[in-house]
């Protein structure tokens, strides 16, 4: 080595040298990210899915040198589905953890709780699969994120099929008792023009609910003789009510629409229990081929190369939270909670579809929505995976599927909540 570069790598020495202590060190310190997800409970199945594609959009973006320069690293909370857990999980992930940013879900009520802590410490909170529309309504918050649609979206686009195929015909609703039971029936009702008495239902518990619950609800069902039977039932829910429906014969003798499907719920029923069953999805691993979306090709075949199964819209949410939380940071310049929030809102985006946008006024991401069928299961078990469930019927765009701003007000206010959400830091 010439005398010339050993004096300029003792002038680079030394310079470092000189900076603050540990200022170097932090730099290089992970970032970290806490997952909320319910690896137990009824909704284990989606849970593990955004776990699959957490894990992968990690290595990527450490792979491509981390956020900001640092790698990342996620640190995981069973949720089990319950409140109270979650509530334990969040605090600990902010206060002992010192997590920059929370994602997960798959319960609204442990969405909004989950929101509800992040919004005390300032830190983003981005729901996966929370579908009930208090999420970004009138439990909204100004540190919430929810990156699927919500109930309305999805029975927006229902509606056009089932308005069109049973008119003025008799429907009966099986609801979980909990918000995203509640918004999701409201919504139905209201855009299918069955909100009245005649249209009868049955509410069974959450988390709770055990086959006999199920059954007590699906006999009231086969009574009432309706024309279209919805399930609004989640996970491992959906799976044991539907079973207990097929084995009652209804699937026979009338329409069943399940308004928010995944790939795990079919799957976990099984083709012959699923054939004909109609129901909505924000994404689904087949509609990237279907409307050419490159970015969720490259994600489908990743994935099924890894997992040796194709990804549901669980995987696909946090896989596109991970990357957009790294955008808003990098636009940012910094990991301030404040300061990501503002970088995200209004934000346009294209990862694994079309175009999606950060509503500014609420935090939803605004997007295409499908409504489906479930195909023959002669169809579904000649996929190499044994996983082509879902034909599409339908789509609408984001802009006519979800709610305005003139109803999300009224709904807020209807709430005693505020018109808007709360103010940044440094903002009046």
């Amino acid at each position: 080595m010439g005398r010339r570069m050993i004096v300029i790598l003792a002038i680079l020495f030394g310079a470092l040298g000189a900076l603050p202590a540990g200022v170097a060190a932090a730099d290089r310190e992970p970032v970290k990210i806490g997952l909320n997800y319910p690896k137990t409970g009824p909704y284990a199945t989606q849970g593990l899915d955004q776990y699959r594609a957490a894990t992968m959009a990690l290595e990527e973006i450490n792979a491509g040198g981390g956020i900001l320069g640092r790698p990342v690293e996620i640190v995981w909370r069973d949720s089990q589905s319950k409140v109270d857990v979650t509530k334990r999980n969040v605090t600990e992930l902010i206060e002992r953890e010192q997590v920059k940013m929370l994602f997960g879900g798959s319960a609204s009520s442990v969405a909004i709780a989950a929101g509800e802590i992040a919004q005390q410490h300032g830190v983003p909170f981005f729901g996966t699969l929370t579908y009930s529309t208090d999420t970004t309504g009138k439990d909204g918050h100004r540190y919430v994120f929810r990156e699927c649609y919500d109930s309305w979206m999805a029975a927006q686009v229902l509606a056009v099929y089932l308005n069109a195929r049973f008119p003025s015909k008799k429907y009966f609703y099986v609801t979980a008792d909990y918000t995203w039971g509640w918004t999701t029936e409201t919504a139905m009702r209201v855009l299918t023009g069955t909100a009245g008495a005649t249209h009868g239902r049955a509410l069974t518990p959450f988390p709770t609910a055990t086959t006999q619950d199920f059954r007590g609800a699906l006999a009231k069902a086969q009574a009432a003789a309706p024309d279209v039977l919805v399930l609004v039932l989640f996970g491992q829910d959906m799976v044991s009510a539907i079973r207990i429906a097929n084995e009652l014969g209804l699937n026979r003798k009338t329409q069943i629409v399940v308004p928010n499907l995944t790939l795990g719920m079919a799957e976990d029923a099984g083709p012959e229990a699923m054939a004909d069953v109609v129901g909505a999805l924000p994404w689904a691993w087949n509609i990237p081929y279907k409307y050419d979306y490159p970015g969720g090709r490259r994600f489908v075949e990743s994935f099924a190369k890894r997992y040796d199964r194709y990804p549901c819209t669980s995987g696909a949410s946090a896989y596109t939270i991970l990357y957009e939380y790294k955008a808003a940071v990098e636009r940012a310049g910094t990991f301030d909670g404040a300061a990501v929030v503002r970088a995200l809102e209004g934000h346009a985006y294209t990862l694994l579809k079309d175009y999606q946008i950060w509503r500014s006024f609420d935090h939803q991401s605004v997007q295409r929505v499908f409504a489906v069928r479930c195909k023959p299961a002669a169809e579904v078990v000649k996929d190499r995976f044994k996983q082509d469930y879902f034909e599409v019927l339908g789509s609408l765009p984001g802009d006519e599927a979800a709610i305005g701003f003139a109803q999300w007000k009224a709904q807020r206010v209807a709430a005693g909540k505020p018109p808007q959400l709360e103010a940044l830091p440094g903002e009046k």
